[in-house]
């Protein structure tokens, strides 16, 4: 089996399984009695970076454990493909229930992998981990998207759901555009709601922080009209409010994006005005979300409404969750990292900061749940 644990991606009304298992075998889990496969119109997957199997929330939720099955082929050719005989190994599964949950943030890791951990050991134990963007250099090479799933290891050891979301950096390489391969999306899109416990969430993406005719980019993106589809898909998504943030026992409504949109920034980072501010209004009016958990300014801050940062009238704080030093030394394990510890409970959510070397900061912060 592979040597990185699974990653349980919550994403809709499903879990995202996910395996770095290496190309040249198939793959299921078994749940229940059920087997869910890695397959694509009946043909089983081999050919692939990480293999992805997709699991009903409440099936996962009710065993509280899962089976990973991998076959290896030997030779696989149009007739009598050659295979060895299953291996498999055996998880347990706890998902966020009741009104007490422990989650820890984790963004701009810039693929050192030991400090995120280390931060998120020193908070305790979670419920919830929430991959907000930037976790590896670039999707330069499948090497580097891996570091996705090493950090998420580690922390999680495939026992705890996963919430993912995507970073600028992450747009960059040659395997970008493989990235809704690789990692969880809704439809083949980055943008999706989730449900844990009694927190309901929506991941928003900005794509990257300047105009697609930036020459940095190369005459490779498409963000403008992507952040368009993703205006549509908001327009939409509160239409059917009674099924996502009004549905019963929600009592957390949350927003994840790595980059923080609500912020007007200057020169040639000033961009998609229109966007946000639909964005943002929408936000305000139909969706009241308590907080939005963001990363990319390797720096942590709040921004709260009618501050200096507030560009658009946002009517929720904003926290900059993620602050690192020293990201791009020769030693990826070299950087130090602070991130964000989130606690629900009934009436509040509490916000602190742990780092790589263990400790917890005396930044601390709250927020009230919005009736």
């Amino acid at each position: 089996m592979s040597e990185i644990n699974p990653v349980v991606f919550s994403v809709g009304d499903n879990y995202q399984i996910f395996v770095p298992g290496g190309r040249g075998s198939t793959m299921w889990v078994s749940i229940g009695g059920e087997n869910y496969y890695d397959g694509a119109n009946g043909v089983l997957r081999s050919d692939v970076l990480v293999h992805k199997m997709t699991v009903p929330k409440k099936v996962l939720d009710t065993a509280q454990s899962y089976t990973i099955y991998k076959r290896n082929i030997v030779e696989r050719k149009p007739y009598f493909t050659e295979t060895e005989e299953p291996e498999h190994k055996s998880f347990s599964f706890k998902a966020p229930e009741g009104n007490k949950i422990r989650a820890y943030h984790v963004a701009d890791a810039h693929s050192n992998l030991k400090p995120p951990v280390l931060a998120a050991k020193a908070f305790g134990n979670i419920d919830l981990l929430i991959l907000n963007g930037d976790i590896q250099t670039s999707s330069e090479s499948e090497e580097e998207i891996l570091n996705i799933y090493k950090i998420a290891s580690d922390i999680t050891e495939g026992a705890i759901p996963v919430v993912y979301a995507r970073g600028n950096h992450d747009l960059r390489g040659s395997f970008a555009e493989y990235l809704d391969r690789y990692t969880p999306c809704e439809n083949g899109n980055t943008f999706f709601t989730f449900r844990v416990g009694d927190v309901w969430g929506l991941v928003l993406d900005c794509g990257e922080d300047k105009l697609d005719n930036h020459a940095e980019y190369g005459n490779t993106l498409c963000c403008e009209s992507f952040r368009r589809t993703e205006t549509g898909y908001l327009r939409e998504m509160v239409q059917n409010a009674e099924s996502e943030y009004t549905a019963e026992g929600v009592k957390h409504r949350i927003v994840i994006c790595h980059m923080p949109f609500t912020k007007i920034e200057k020169g040639e980072f000033d961009i998609e005005r229109d966007v946000y501010a639909e964005w943002v209004n929408i936000l305000n009016e139909k969706i009241k979300p308590e907080f939005m958990l963001c990363g990319h300014k390797h720096a942590l801050n709040i921004y709260e409404p009618g501050g200096e940062h507030d560009g658009y009238g946002q009517g929720f704080p904003v926290i900059i969750g993620s602050e690192i030093k020293n990201a791009h030394t020769e030693n990826h394990d070299g950087a130090y990292f602070i991130g964000c510890g989130i606690e629900f409970s009934d009436e509040k959510t509490h916000f602190s900061f742990t780092d790589s070397d263990g400790n917890f900061l005396k930044n601390e912060y709250n927020t009230s749940v919005k009736k």
